[in-house]
């Protein structure tokens, strides 16, 4: 408790309101050591949160049938609160497994194809502000660290109709990514990506272009059934 108060800079007193509260809730447990672990309760709200970010039943639907008939990992993401998130994910059986990409998840935007798809939709002076204030983190010795380098390779990406990213989020792994709804709400813009060996990627790119482009049209279709 004292740790909390110090940390939260709140008294004693407030903290231990707030964390009965808590507790009363279900957000936290009291163990009979009298120290606090996390509650269930959470659980529910990440699945909340998780569904309400995927949208619509027919865009999971269209995500969860890329990643079959593909059998590689598939994402959804856009800006949430002006930042880079994944909003929904399909595990695929040939993907590696990505612990970090998970619905939530708001790092590493210059290191995955699913953020430079959505940065690629910026304008320069945006992406640099963004970039500023988010770091250019190193994932691996292959991420891209320069604001130029950076723009040389979203540049690349707009050529290639699919931006890409080889193992610069995790070594040995690839991620490409397309625009799946464009729109002048910098938040209601959604890409999909998905993640495959490196490998795979090297020798198959037109293909991996062309499904996440079939993918794509579904999800916006499911999108625009909401709408």
């Amino acid at each position: 408790m004292k740790q909390i108060a110090r940390r939260c800079e709140l008294t004693v007193a407030t903290t231990y309101h707030l964390v009965r509260t808590l507790a009363y809730e279900g957000y936290v447990i009291r163990r009979e050591d009298g120290t606090y672990i996390v509650g269930l309760e959470v659980a529910d709200r990440y699945r909340e949160l998780v569904t309400a970010f995927r949208g619509p039943p027919a865009v999971g639907e269209a995500l969860r049938r890329a990643a079959s008939d593909t059998g590689w990992s598939h994402y959804l993401g856009r800006f949430v609160g002006g930042q880079v998130a994944v909003t929904a994910s399909a595990e695929g059986p040939r993907s590696p497994y990505m612990e970090d990409l998970v619905p939530g998840f708001d790092e590493g935007a210059h290191a995955t194809a699913l953020g430079k798809s959505l940065l690629a939709t910026l304008t320069t002076e945006q992406r640099f502000r963004y970039l500023r204030e988010y770091g250019m983190r190193p994932f691996t010795t292959a991420t891209l660290t320069t604001v130029e380098a950076f723009e040389a390779d979203l540049a690349a990406g707009d050529r290639r109709g699919m931006q890409l990213e080889l193992g610069q989020f995790r070594q040995g792994v690839a991620c490409a990514a397309v625009l799946v709804a464009p729109d002048k709400d910098i938040e209601r813009r959604v890409v999909l990506a998905c993640a495959l060996p490196a490998g795979e990627m090297m020798t198959s790119a037109r293909v991996v272009r062309a499904k996440l482009l079939t993918a794509a049209r579904a999800i916006a279709d499911g999108i625009a059934s909401e709408n």
